[in-house]
């Protein structure tokens, strides 16, 4: 069975306090006062201290058009993931460095910027990556992305065991922050949105790279995806001139409850598991209710979704990539051997991704 072998994770450069994006909006924000006044404790609310931008806020005064934006995406975004990738590489619980021209298969997921050619061909001519690396981009899995990528990465390892698979994720939500755009979905996105990069390496249970690693390893059972039928109008982008828009319905932290926990719990009796003996659970932080809604269907303690909190709260929502830094924290707290857990998060769609890990 594959397993994770390292993790990296790179924020953007600039943070920014919850309450000065939220003094921005109000701001900025096309709204009569008195909704404004409604809307504002949205921000109050989200349990975000803090999240880092790609650019100052002093950037987004300005009206900007897709050009500028997709430009910007271009430029950090590549330079976002590099960092991510050389500190996945280079852990100090890795006996030696990975080089990037062992690495076999990239894996990029990303959903806020358009590139063709798409950015990991720019990623392998910047580290060295072998010609022959093999490169699947995912555009459009949103939220979805982290787990997807790595589930992606199991099921190519289960066919070539002897090999490595690099899962690089990177999103910059803040460039799809939209000034005119008087909808509370908009209101609802810049309360949560944060830009930031990730770096996985999972590696085949033959893997030359598995004797390299200081710690013990995640290994990965199975990976399972779920897909609502008629609910692609529940998250996602739509596509102006200015830019992306962001789609967010009412209905998520209903569909947590309902579509998510049918999809955990067949996942947790597939395994054979209880899931009152998971010690934690590597849920991507959609946000507040989504992780009270999470907590909820399953009476979950306060102390199993303890780090997805953490990540919320220090970067916000960063779509693909967040995660993976809720990973990046658990592997460095070293979970002991048998230790048993899932990776899971939801995207556009309706989207549900599972992967079940236990330590070895």
């Amino acid at each position: 069975m594959p397993y994770i072998l390292s993790s990296g994770i790179q924020c953007a450069e600039y943070p920014c306090l919850q309450t000065d994006v939220q003094k921005l909006v109000y701001d900025l924000f096309p709204l009569k006062e008195n909704e404004k006044k409604r809307l504002l404790p949205i921000f109050e609310h989200a349990n975000i201290e803090e999240r880092q931008f790609a650019a100052p806020l002093s950037w987004f005064k300005e009206p900007r058009g897709l050009e500028e934006r997709n430009t910007l995406y271009h430029h950090k975004a590549l330079k976002y993931s590099i960092e991510a990738i050389q500190s996945c590489l280079s852990g100090n619980h890795l006996s030696e460095e990975v080089p990037p021209y062992d690495v076999d298969h990239i894996i990029f997921v990303s959903s806020t910027g358009i590139s063709t050619p798409t950015l990991d061909t720019y990623i392998m001519n910047e580290l060295g990556f072998r010609d022959d690396t093999k490169r699947s981009p995912l555009f459009g899995l949103g939220c979805a992305g982290g787990t997807s990528g790595l589930a992606r990465a199991y099921e190519w390892l289960i066919g070539h065991p002897s090999q490595s698979v690099l899962v690089v994720c990177v999103e910059l939500c803040s460039l799809t922050f939209q000034p005119e755009d008087s909808r509370v979905s908009n209101f609802v996105g810049t309360a949560l949105f944060g830009d930031g990069a990730s770096a996985v390496l999972v590696v085949g249970d033959k893997s030359k790279w598995l004797k390299r690693s200081k710690r013990s390893l995640a290994n990965i059972l199975n990976a399972s995806s779920k897909t609502k039928q008629n609910s692609t109008d529940v998250m996602g982008w739509r596509i102006v001139d200015t830019g992306f828009e962001v789609i967010f319905n009412k209905s998520i932290p209903k569909l947590v409850r309902q579509f998510w926990s049918m999809h955990a719990d067949e996942v947790i009796k597939r395994n054979g598991w209880a899931i009152q003996e998971l010690p934690f659970i590597i849920a991507h932080p959609g946000g507040r209710k989504v992780l009270e809604a999470y907590q909820e269907v399953f009476n979950l303690g306060e102390k199993v979704l303890d780090i997805p909190r953490k990540v919320l709260a220090c970067h916000g929502n960063m779509s693909s990539p967040t995660v993976h830094f809720v990973l990046h924290e658990v592997l460095s707290n070293q979970p002991g051997k048998g230790t048993k857990s899932m990776m899971t998060s939801l995207g556009p769609g309706f989207s549900s991704e599972i992967i079940s890990l236990e330590w070895m």
